[in-house]
């Protein structure tokens, strides 16, 4: 949630910020509004209950002639108080309820409308020359290292099994994946799938996109699209010593999304599945530093991407594509030569300090004070980069190439080869 106080002292900023998103300014003046309410009737409650004191105080000393009358006014008070009491509860809760709904403030240059408006800033990397390009499910197919035939009899549409060198190769990239990270000193971690209401809500996915998480209402708790949220609650309601630097995971962990909002986009394949596995990265910094470590986040999604050398580019998606918690997003997008285009395969979002605002997360600053603290997210490995990785080394006799960064994690295999009876389909 964004700071009241800076609402009350600009609330043109938010109303400017909504118009980016394509979203209605009216919300902030009805958050305003209920802000008002909720103050005033906060003040009515502690009015009535700072006389019901003093009143309570006088009884205690009157004479036996006072007491009737101040008994009876006692009593009338109380009721008054209680209402009061309610009245501020209720109109508190309305106040949340709007503060909840409101997203994040966009920042500064993010470029406004909608998918289709991102900037590109770079691109990386020469595109492979391939007169035939076969899709990644074809070659995965031929190899035996993808099987959506199974997945989809075991388990319905888009799932799928990953066997062999596919198995190998996801394996290998997030184990890369965290090796990386400590080296850049991030702290590994196996996160949990399932997690309370409280943690989703704090992290900002039960807003539009809420359709799209599995809920187990059994148990009311929810299962996680990225391990973003469970390292974001992680330190939910403490105080954090960031004196010596930002606090970094790299959490590792299976995702599960219903993509009930796809439209029947990308069926085919592993690009838009109900379960992946993925290495997000997540950091706890004060306010002043999130912009530094939002390229730092980024820098680091570049080196692994080179590290499998596939080209990409980087873009900066548009407010109305950011999602409620970002201020700001980046995309890496790698080259997927059977559609001729870049796909998605990293983001990395800057929350400012509305995620640790929700959950209660803040740090000790230097003049003693706690402040809330800024946290971002962002991919570092994640199932779907199997996609580009399989179309740019594809090789004219039915083999892929195996980038020298990941021969280590598949025994030194420089190739993968297509296996037994299975043999590469015919070119499109």
């Amino acid at each position: 949630m964004i700071d009241l106080r800076l609402l009350r002292e600009d609330p043109g900023a938010a109303r400017a910020s909504q118009r980016l998103r394509g979203a209605p300014a009216e919300a902030v003046d009805e958050l305003l509004q209920a802000d008002d309410v909720r103050r005033a009737a906060t003040r009515v409650f502690e009015d009535l209950r700072s006389e019901q004191k003093s009143l309570g105080a006088r009884v205690a000393v009157a004479s036996r002639d006072e007491r009737p009358a101040l008994l009876a006014k006692t009593k009338s008070l109380a009721a008054e108080v209680k209402a009061a009491e309610a009245a501020a509860v209720k109109a508190g809760n309305a106040l949340r309820a709007a503060h909840m709904a409101l997203p994040n403030l966009v920042e500064p240059g993010v470029p406004a409308g909608g998918e289709d408006d991102f900037t590109v800033l770079r691109e990386v990397g020469a595109r492979p020359v391939l007169d035939h390009p076969r899709d990644h499910l074809e070659i995965g197919e031929a190899l035996r290292a993808i099987d959506t035939e199974r997945g989809a009899k075991v388990s319905g549409a888009r799932f799928y099994f990953l066997t062999g060198p596919g198995a190998l190769l996801q394996l290998g990239l997030l184990q890369m994946a965290i090796a990386y990270a400590v080296e850049q000193g991030l702290t590994p971690a196996v996160t949990p799938s399932l997690v309370r209401p409280a943690s989703m809500e704090g992290t900002g996915f039960l807003g539009e996109h809420a359709g799209e998480i599995y809920r187990l209402a059994d148990d009311d708790l929810y299962l996680t699209g990225t391990s973003e949220v469970a390292l974001a609650a992680y330190h939910s309601n403490e105080i954090l010593d960031l004196r010596d630097g930002p606090i970094r995971y790299a959490g590792w962990s299976s995702c599960y999304r219903r993509e009930a909002g796809s439209g029947g986009r990308d069926v085919r394949g592993i690009l838009r599945v109900h379960q992946f596995d993925k290495v997000e990265m997540f950091s706890f910094v004060q306010p002043e530093e999130a912009a530094a470590e939002h390229l730092r986040l980024l820098a680091m999604q570049e080196e692994m991407l080179a590290r499998i050398d596939v080209p990409y580019r980087v873009i900066e998606t548009a407010a109305g594509d950011l999602g409620s918690s970002a201020a700001r997003k980046y995309d890496c997008e790698a080259w997927v030569p059977s559609q001729g285009r870049y796909r998605e395969v990293t983001s990395s979002s800057n929350c400012t300090t509305f995620q640790a605002r929700r959950l209660g997360t803040r740090y000790r600053a230097a003049d003693g004070r706690t402040r809330y603290a800024a946290t971002l997210n962002g991919t570092l490995a994640t199932t779907r980069w199997l996609i580009p990785l399989l179309e740019n080394h594809q090789q004219p006799d039915g083999s892929v190439r195996v980038p020298a960064a990941l021969r280590p994690y598949l025994g030194g295999r420089e190739a993968i080869e297509p296996v037994g009876d299975a043999r590469p389909l015919p070119a499109r």
